[in-house]
C-alpha cells in the first residue's frame, strides 16, 4: 500500500486540476489552426502562471527540453509561489501532449501533469522509450520486454481467459512500428493505431470501456513517465527502456544521473511514493472531452486527478467565465 505524503496535501491535489485546465483552455484557442509550435507555446505559458499561483516549491524534472532548448517549463527550473518556503514538489508535464494532433483538430489531445514528492519521478531524459503497458487486475510480471510481441500477448491472453487473436493492442501509427504490427497481424490480434498521444493510449488499457488490453512501441520517454505516474494511481503495469540513437543522447541520460542504459524500468522506479496525475481534455478523446466553448464566451473543460496512496479517481468538469486567464 502507498503511503500518503504529507508533502501531496489534498488541496494541492485538486489545485493541479487548476493548472492543466489553464493548459487545456489556452491550447484550445488553436484546435484546427495548424500551427503545432503556436498551441504548445499558449499551453505552456498557461501552466507556468497557473503553477506560479501555487503555495509549493516546485521543480519541473521532465518538461520542454532542456534550458537552452526551451523558454520556460525547461528541466530544473523552478516553478510555485513559494520557494524555498513550500513543500519541495517533483513535477512531470506536457503542456500539450499532442501538438500535431491539436493543430490538426485530431482526437485525444491533453494537458498532463505528475507530481511526487522530491526524487519520486525519474528524470527521464528527452530521448526515446520503448514501452509495455496493461491495466490493473494481472498477475504481477505478466508483461516483459525482453519477451517477443507473441509471447506477451499469449501471456496476458492467458491470463484474461482468452484467445490471443482476442487481444487488442494500441500501437503508435509510426513506420518504426511495422514489425510489431506485422507480429500482431500474424496473431490475429485487433490493433487500435493511434496518430499521437500516448500517454492516453497507454491510461486506456485501464478502461474497459476502450476494449484496449495493452500497450505496445516506442515513443516519448517523458510521456513514458507521466504515463507510469497514472498507472500508479489507478492500477496496472508498465514497463519501460531508454533508446538511444546517438551517442549525444547517450550523454544527455548520464548528465541527469542515468548511468546503465540497458536498464528495463518498472512502474515504481519510474514514479514512486505518493504521486499525484492530472490531465484536462483539450480536444475530444477516449479519456476525456475536449475544451468546448458555449455562446456567451464561456468554456467547459474536463478533467482527471488521481492520487497513488489513495487510489481515488476524481472526474472533474468545470465551467468557465470568457475572462478566464489563457
Amino acid at each position: 500500500m502507498v503511503q500518503p505524503s504529507s508533502v501531496l496535501d489534498r488541496v494541492l491535489v485538486l489545485e493541479m486540476v487548476r493548472v492543466t485546465e489553464a493548459a487545456a483552455i489556452a491550447a484550445s484557442r488553436l484546435i484546427g489552426r495548424g500551427d503545432e509550435k503556436a498551441a504548445d507555446a499558449a499551453a505552456v505559458q498557461a501552466m507556468r502562471l497557473a503553477f506560479n499561483d501555487l503555495y509549493m516549491d516546485g521543480t519541473v524534472v521532465i518538461g520542454e527540453g532542456e534550458r537552452d532548448e526551451a523558454p520556460m517549463l525547461y528541466i530544473g527550473e523552478k516553478v510555485g509561489g513559494a520557494p524555498g518556503k513550500g513543500p519541495k514538489i517533483d513535477i512531470a508535464l506536457d503542456p500539450l501532449e499532442g501538438t500535431t494532433i491539436t493543430a490538426k483538430a485530431g482526437p485525444n489531445a491533453l494537458a498532463v501533469l505528475a507530481a511526487a514528492e522530491e526524487g519520486g519521478l525519474l528524470n527521464a531524459p528527452d530521448v526515446y522509450m520503448d514501452k509495455l503497458a496493461v491495466g490493473p487486475g494481472y498477475p504481477d510480471g505478466i508483461i516483459d520486454l525482453n519477451k517477443s510481441v507473441r509471447e506477451n500477448v499469449t501471456a496476458v491472453a492467458e491470463a484474461k481467459g482468452v484467445k490471443p487473436a482476442d487481444i487488442i493492442v494500441c500501437v503508435l501509427d509510426r513506420p518504426r512500428h511495422d514489425k510489431i504490427i506485422e507480429e500482431l497481424r500474424e496473431i490475429g490480434c485487433g490493433i487500435m493505431l493511434i496518430p499521437d498521444g500516448d500517454v492516453a493510449g497507454v491510461i486506456a488499457t485501464t478502461n474497459p470501456d476502450t476494449t484496449i488490453d495493452m500497450y505496445m512501441g516506442s515513443g516519448g520517454a517523458p510521456e513514458g513517465v507521466l504515463a507510469a505516474a497514472a498507472l500508479r494511481c489507478v492500477g496496472g503495469q508498465f514497463k519501460g527502456r531508454l533508446l538511444f540513437r546517438n551517442e549525444d543522447e547517450k550523454a544527455r541520460a548520464r548528465k541527469w544521473g542515468i548511468t546503465d542504459l540497458d536498464k528495463v524500468y518498472d512502474l515504481k522506479e519510474l514514479a514512486k511514493g505518493d504521486c499525484i496525475f492530472a490531465a484536462t481534455g483539450v480536444t475530444d478523446g477516449s479519456l476525456l472531452s475536449g475544451v468546448k466553448r458555449l455562446p456567451g464566451g464561456k468554456m467547459t473543460t474536463e478533467s482527471v486527478v488521481m492520487r497513488a496512496s489513495s487510489g481515488t479517481v476524481r472526474w472533474v468538469k468545470g465551467e468557465h467565465r470568457a475572462d478566464v486567464r489563457d
